[in-house]
């Protein structure tokens, strides 16, 4: 399978956490990418092909008992484009194989239970790519800094979210975290885009507003989860996300990535083809 020529190095390594400092992450960059807009959004149209093709043995070999699943988890700010994200990365495969789930504010039911309860609930059935908009994390990061709970509830939470991380890659999933980064320019742009397109309203928040002034907070508080929850099972990539056409060719490279890991083979016939070819032609 061709790999690509103008990745300077491999993306899991361009983006993988390694000591990086939030406040002092370049937004704007293009980590391991030696080409331009042009050149990445080409790329894309290429590599969609790859990433669909891959996800199509790990369908069908769920189908055939194979327990293996692929989760990708995207956290970010507002604007940071994880919709864009599921839309032109995740779009470009079968959406029978794909197990998507969007977290907002918990419902009154979610709110009874563990916050982990409606993440075990929506994690990827075999043969599928489970996409988290938004996540568990939620609970170390809007909690965090809204004070939803006390310092000595959240802070826990990392330990547990590694141990729960823990058993989901033990049964079979290969868990692909994505922090998505955002400058704050940028993402005054892109909420200026949505107030002046009647298109957007629908994508806008007043909220949004309110929460450009706890970015400080967030930056801390993102610092804290990649700090203390990027393990080796499931490693945080960072990305810089103030270029869209670079964030979905990065994505859609840390997927194939992902799925070439599993060393997938189409699944053998459990039936005899000559038989089969025989009872064809007769009928």
């Amino acid at each position: 399978m061709a790999k690509s020529t103008t990745w300077s190095v491999p993306v899991t390594k361009a983006l993988r956490a390694n000591g990086t400092k939030v406040k002092k992450f370049d937004t704007s960059a293009t980590p391991g990418f030696k080409g331009d807009k042009k050149a990445g959004e080409k790329l894309l149209a290429q590599r969609a092909v790859v990433l669909s093709d891959l996800q199509e043995r790990l369908y069908a070999n769920g189908r055939s008992g194979d327990q293996r699943s692929v989760l990708l988890v995207l956290q970010g700010m507002d604007t940071a484009g994880k919709g864009g994200i599921v839309r032109h990365v995740i779009g470009s495969v079968d959406p029978q194989g794909v197990d998507h789930a969007a977290f907002g504010v918990p419902t009154e039911i979610e709110r009874k239970h563990h916050y982990l309860w409606r993440i075990r609930k929506a994690l990827p059935r075999p043969g599928q790519i489970g996409v988290f908009d938004r996540s568990h994390y939620e609970d170390v990061l809007v909690v965090r800094v809204h004070e939803l709970v006390p310092p000595e509830v959240w802070d826990k939470r990392y330990d547990e979210i590694n141990k729960f991380e823990r058993k989901v890659v033990d049964s079979g999933t290969t868990i692909v975290k994505v922090a998505m980064f955002v400058s704050l320019d940028e993402q005054k742009k892109r909420l200026m885009q949505r107030l002046e397109r009647t298109d957007k309203y629908w994508k806008f928040n007043p909220a949004d507003i309110d929460e450009r002034a706890h970015w400080p907070a967030y930056q801390e508080a993102y610092q804290a989860v990649l700090d203390r929850t990027n393990t080796e099972y499931a490693p945080w990539h960072l990305l810089p996300a103030d270029h869209k056409w670079y964030s979905r060719l990065a994505v859609t490279e840390l997927l194939i990535d992902a799925l070439q890991g599993l060393k997938l083979e189409w699944p053998p016939a459990n039936f005899d083809i000559e038989e089969q070819k025989r009872r064809l032609l007769k009928s």
